[in-house]
């Protein structure tokens, strides 16, 4: 089954079909700038263009920055609140043409890594945090996804995690590499101790870097960077497909 995948992130949309039996992207991604936040228009219209890039027709799959219950939007992040209580799947099919079916981003990128990727095969409590704009979360017990664990908005210092530890926070406050990881750390020690994981997999873009900030990296848990990189959320975002 081919799907076609948006994964929706707080600066552009980014798609591509993929081959659900594969996990492979059989195009080169098609990337479309938003603002953030970004309008409801603004925003359907991104994805309409990824859908007519691809002259797609098929089904179409989607991983949104945001609680996500039944295809409708709860809490949203970094996209902007116009989007909570919207039926996200019918905005999108509207402006698709296509059969749409939505889910939590980080979620999506979960499900890839836990088929395709570092997640395959591994039992017990495995979490992936995808490090970018904010901090994304997936969490898995015995392959099983418990859906919108929201991690990066556990508190800090009476902020969201992930205003401390992003990948955004290190360009913003111009944090070498080793500053970073240090505050990754401490974020990572409230994680554990609050899921005990055996396994994190570390992705978003950030995890294509992994050399210079995985040495850096303290935690009782394996620590290993996402194998899909940042085409995770896209392939994920297909698999809505292959789920009950």
């Amino acid at each position: 089954m081919k799907v076609l995948g948006i994964d929706i992130g707080g600066s552009a949309f980014k798609g591509a079909p993929v081959d659900l039996k594969t996990g492979r992207l059989l195009a080169e991604r098609h990337r479309v700038e938003i603002k953030s936040p970004c309008s409801i228009k603004e925003g359907v219209a991104a994805a309409r263009e990824i859908a007519r890039h691809f002259k797609w027709k098929g089904p179409v799959g989607i991983g949104f920055p945001g609680i996500i219950e039944a295809g409708r939007i709860g809490e949203v992040g970094n996209l902007g609140d116009v989007w909570v209580g919207q039926n996200g799947a019918a905005l999108f099919r509207r402006a698709t043409g296509c059969p749409v079916r939505l889910l939590n981003d980080a979620d999506a990128a979960g499900l890839a890594e836990m088929q395709f990727g570092r997640g395959r095969g591994k039992t017990g409590t495995v979490i992936l945090l995808t490090f970018g704009t904010g901090i994304g979360s997936a969490l898995f017990r015995d392959s099983r996804l418990l859906p919108n664990a929201e991690l990066g908005h556990i508190p800090w210092r009476g902020k969201p995690f992930e205003r401390y530890a992003a990948a955004s926070v290190r360009k913003r406050a111009r944090l070498d590499w080793p500053e970073w990881a240090a505050r990754v750390n401490v974020y990572l020690a409230v994680v554990e101790r609050l899921f005990a994981p055996k396994l994190l997999i570390l992705g978003g873009g950030v995890s294509k870097k992994a050399d210079k900030f995985l040495p850096y990296i303290k935690a009782q848990a394996k620590v290993v960077p996402a194998r899909l990189h940042n085409d995770a959320g896209i392939v994920g975002a297909a698999l809505a497909w292959a789920r009950p």
